[in-house]
């Protein structure tokens, strides 16, 4: 006599392979695919296989994050066609098992993959695509240039030069409306990392091809110490770029994005982008979970007419559905058309309700 919890633990395994085959079968097929756009992009630099190798490796914990999504739902799909095509259903259900029930350990083990992959997988992906990205500046972009802020609102800023030239920049504050730098401290590096001479200055700003060092001392080594009521210090940095050289909410993992956050806003820049991230992080298991549901409702209705191709059509146009949709909304909080939070969780809570009521209909109507 069936028992639920062998029917969970059998159904619970069916539900792990196939994620896990969808899951590998996505990464290889999407890796392979962005390994030869990083070869197109590196065509006609002095960029080595081996380094366009390495940066593709980088990327793969960050694509193994945004296909999870797709492979609960192939997985999901491949499960449930397999356990209707061989009249298992039939079989639960006159066991007295409703569909909720055999439901339950592939939900359960969404929501554990949900969780894993924010506390677990997105912390590594966050190092991993920093590595990638710093690689992708040095040898794709030429922007070497690196920002980071501390949690009481002061500033390091790294620019490099034309000829390699390097200035380490400290702000102990930051006015970001007129991107005017408080006592301020210059370190003036050599091609070679040697120093050369620092500056201290009582404030700086950021003038056209220039920061404009007021009440600066410059002392040059084996030299002097010179006062200067102002001192030009070339740069190519633009408000744009500095706003766009903070690390991008993907490079910052869950365990410190609220940190970053409330750092980034103690200078006054925005913190659209990291707060959507957070949000839509917590919201990740919850996805996976309507993930199940959106797969249960288009497996059970149509495999029991036989049209399997159009029930993997249906699963992949779910599946876009939910992407581009998730998409459109986020766009929209970065905007700030809608509220941060409400952006971030309403593709979760939206695809959530819709997978119930549809399997509500389907099971119960």
């Amino acid at each position: 006599m069936l028992t639920l919890r062998t029917i969970w633990i059998y159904v619970g395994k069916q539900f792990l392979l196939w994620f896990i085959i969808a899951f590998l079968g996505l990464l290889v097929l999407v890796g392979f695919i962005d390994a030869i756009e990083l070869l197109r992009r590196a065509a006609g630099r002095d960029v080595g296989i081996g380094t366009v190798f390495s940066m593709s490796l980088l990327r793969l914990p960050f694509l193994s994050q945004e296909l999870a999504a797709f492979s609960v739902l192939f997985g999901s799909i491949m499960t449930f066609i397999r356990l209707t095509r061989r009249h298992e259903l039939v079989i639960f259900r006159s066991a007295g098992i409703s569909v909720w029930q055999f439901l339950m350990p592939a939900l359960f083990l969404a929501g554990a993959i949900g969780a894993a992959k924010v506390t677990i997988i997105n912390p590594i992906s966050a190092f991993t695509l920093a590595m990638y990205e710093e690689m992708e500046g040095e040898h794709l972009t030429n922007n070497s240039s690196l920002l980071e802020l501390s949690t009481g609102g002061s500033l390091w800023l790294r620019q490099v030069g034309q000829q390699g030239e390097q200035a380490v920049i400290y702000a102990s504050a930051v006015n970001p409306d007129r991107l005017v730098l408080d006592r301020v401290e210059v370190t003036l590096l050599s091609s070679e990392n040697k120093f050369e001479g620092r500056i201290d200055a009582a404030r700086a700003r950021l003038g056209n091809g220039a920061w404009i060092l007021f009440d600066a001392w410059l002392a040059m080594a084996n030299t002097v110490p010179e006062f200067h009521d102002q001192y030009s210090l070339p740069t190519d940095l633009t408000p744009e770029k500095i706003q766009e050289s903070f690390a991008s909410p993907d490079t910052v993992s869950f365990w410190e994005l609220s940190a970053f956050i409330s750092a980034l806003e103690a200078t006054g820049f925005s913190a659209l982008g990291h707060r959507l991230q957070w949000n839509a992080l917590l919201a990740e298991p919850f996805l996976l979970l309507a993930m199940v549901l959106i797969a249960a409702t288009v497996s059970l209705r149509f495999t029991r007419h036989g049209g399997v191709m159009i029930l993997a059509g249906s699963g992949i146009a779910a599946g876009f559905s939910v992407f581009v949709f998730t998409e459109i909304i986020h766009a929209l909080g970065l905007g700030a058309t809608l509220p941060i939070t409400l952006a971030a969780w309403t593709p979760a809570g939206v695809t959530l309700m819709l997978g119930v009521s549809m399997l509500l209909h389907l099971e119960d109507g």
